[in-house]
């Protein structure tokens, strides 16, 4: 495990950030890429290192094929993941009839482009090695109906799809593919929402921590979740 690298997409903040320090705790190196936040990108790599572990920040585009390999394939060239973590995502909430198509394509860009880009890149040498984990953030968006959401929930819906069927494609080489779905999480993604109305929907009566999905990835990157592959998990407080 001293040795093993995680790569994580959105990483520098909020559930990212989260899985980031979480799986450094576990004994990983972190590849932690961002697009923007630049002082909380260097905010966790600091926590990162301070347990001991390397960070690397990757700035780059996962919705950009060419800037996707090209800072991926260099560093791939002499270490594979064995973790990689698709979580970033974006929202930009309407109602579908005054949503602009800019706002359509930029969540779902974000998410399913994001998640072939960066998949399509690392996948083969995973393949090569007969190992790896690919765990992809999802939302409990894609379960049942959230106004104004329908951009995130068709993304995150959509994700869940290709889980599923890239679970079956590669599961004889060892590489175990998983999702799981966050609900009210308590991160900058909850903002402008009606926080009290939607504890009234939540049966655990509260908001969820980010370390408590953290924990989830750190439970599908070990070797405890050896036989666990193509499937969806919830952490929602009883939502779903």
């Amino acid at each position: 495990m001293n040795e093993k690298i995680a790569l994580i997409t959105g990483g520098g903040r909020g559930i990212g950030a989260a899985i980031s320090t979480t799986l450094a705790r576990d004994g990983f190196d972190i590849w932690l890429n961002y697009l923007s936040s630049d002082m909380q990108a260097q905010k966790t790599k600091s926590q990162i290192e301070s347990l001991g572990r390397q960070c690397l920040l990757l700035k780059f585009d996962v919705t950009c094929a060419k800037s996707v390999e090209d800072s991926l394939s260099p560093l791939l060239e002499n270490n594979t993941p064995f973790v990689l973590v698709n979580n970033a995502g974006i929202k930009k909430d309407s109602l579908l009839i005054w949503m602009k198509e800019n706002e359509w394509r930029d969540v779902i860009s974000t998410t399913l482009n994001g998640f072939f880009n960066t998949v399509k890149t690392v996948l083969p040498f995973m393949l090569r090695r007969r190992e790896g984990r690919i765990i992809n953030i999802a939302s409990a968006a894609a379960h049942y109906g959230v106004p104004g959401q329908s951009n995130y929930s068709a993304a995150k819906a959509g994700l869940i799809g290709a889980v599923k069927s890239l679970a079956v494609e590669v599961a004889k080489r060892n590489v175990l593919v998983n999702a799981i779905s966050p609900g009210f999480i308590e991160t900058e993604m909850l903002q402008g929402l009606p926080i009290e109305e939607i504890l009234k929907t939540i049966p655990l009566g509260r908001l969820g921590k980010a370390e408590e999905v953290a924990e989830l990835v750190s439970f599908l990157a070990s070797d405890k979740a050896n036989y666990i592959t193509g499937k969806v998990f919830q952490v929602d407080g009883g939502i779903g």
